[in-house]
């Protein structure tokens, strides 16, 4: 029914991930369920309209007593509805909310008014997307000034991109093609010109497009040159020195963190963020509060970078790792049947680690990522 009503409905745009149908299904019967309710109760008005219509002046009604059966009946059936509606809705809401394990992970800044993109092996693009056909994709996503909304209707996903946070999206596209992304938030005099596209690749086609850009080094190795250049190995040392003023990021990624008020939280991309550009806001425990702020020291850009360096140290095993374009079977290409554990539960000031990460030539081990390419 939903592929029958899209294809008489022109200005419905096409189908084009694996959960374009579930949004479509739960939307279209919505509205079918919308128009029954409504023709059911204006069809019953207009015939107890003319049916209990006063046909003389003088005539009064004949009282009529109230009935248990039919109030019990229209309470029961709408909640009844209701909870089935909310069930469907929850379901496919935490289904999308919640990136999945394995994906092919792609950092997105938004600024006014275009869309900025890094690829873990080092490829950027500015208002273009690249990614391979039936291969989960998790964007990582933040903003440089004001609000953004990042949305393409044939995947049926959109997300908000807030300053001073790390929001999450992620689709896999069902066929190649070119897909309209716009901003579905009104950001400034140019909002309507924040416009871009996905281009879905065959998985072939796509590993030739990662092979033939112009790539200067890694994200993690751009991550690498921004931590030394910022000296923020003087006190974060690497495993086997002499301990440092902060603690040592390899390893700590995904793994939890206790404060020095005794709660403990995830090490993740916005610990990592926070316990840059405002350290003190949890204190690592066992470390002093001496880290000094880097807010407008550093760019979102640069941020991501960091947050991809110290990942690639030495991710927690079990934390889902970082993944590149390579094909993956076709058994891997539907969607998983539980939501995996959301990334939005923040650290203390000090940094964080990751783990092992697969490039382009296979896994990248942590002593290797700490030189910088030759």
């Amino acid at each position: 029914m939903v592929l029958l009503m899209q294809s008489s409905l022109p200005l419905m745009p096409e189908q084009a991930s694996t959960v374009a149908w579930e949004v479509d299904a739960l939307y279209l019967s919505l509205v079918g369920l919308t128009l029954v309710i409504s023709v059911g109760i204006a069809g019953t008005i207009a015939y107890f309209a003319v049916k209990y219509r006063r046909r003389s002046p003088d005539e009064l009604p004949r009282p009529i007593a109230g009935s248990v059966k039919l109030e019990t009946v229209w309470s029961v059936v709408p909640f009844i509805v209701s909870c089935f509606i909310f069930v469907w809705g929850a379901a496919l809401y935490f289904e999308i909310s919640h990136p999945p394990e394995g994906s092919l992970d792609v950092y997105v800044v938004g600024k006014q008014w275009m869309w900025k993109f890094q690829h873990l092996s080092g490829q950027r693009e500015i208002n273009e997307l690249h990614v391979p056909v039936g291969r989960k994709v998790k964007l990582t996503m933040t903003t440089e000034d004001v609000i953004h909304s990042f949305f393409v209707p044939a995947f049926r996903v959109k997300s908000d991109v807030v300053p001073g946070r790390y929001t999450y999206l992620w689709f896999e596209a069902t066929k190649p093609g070119t897909y309209h992304l716009f901003c579905a938030e009104y950001c400034g005099t140019s909002h309507s010109g924040m416009i871009g596209s996905v281009v879905v690749m065959e998985p072939t086609d796509y590993q030739a497009w990662l092979a033939g850009g112009r790539v200067e080094g890694s994200l993690s190795a751009s991550g690498q040159k921004v931590f030394q250049d910022l000296a923020c190995n003087t006190c974060h040392r690497a495993g086997g020195e002499p301990a440092g003023r902060g603690p040592t990021l390899e390893g700590l990624f995904g793994k939890p963190v206790e404060l020095e008020n005794g709660q403990n939280v995830i090490a993740d991309e916005s610990y990592i963020r926070e316990s840059i550009v405002n350290p003190r806001a949890k204190i690592h425990a066992g470390y002093q509060p001496i880290m000094p702020t880097f807010q407008g020291l550093v760019s979102e850009e640069q941020l991501l970078q960091l947050v991809e360096y110290i990942r690639s140290l030495g991710q927690a095993e079990g934390s889902g790792g970082t993944t590149t374009g390579a094909p993956v079977p076709e058994s891997q290409r539907s969607n998983p049947l539980a939501p995996t554990q959301p990334n939005n539960i923040r650290g203390g000031p000090g940094g964080a680690s990751g783990g092992e990460r697969r490039g382009p030539q296979g896994p990248v081990r942590p002593e290797e990522n700490r030189r910088p390419p030759q």
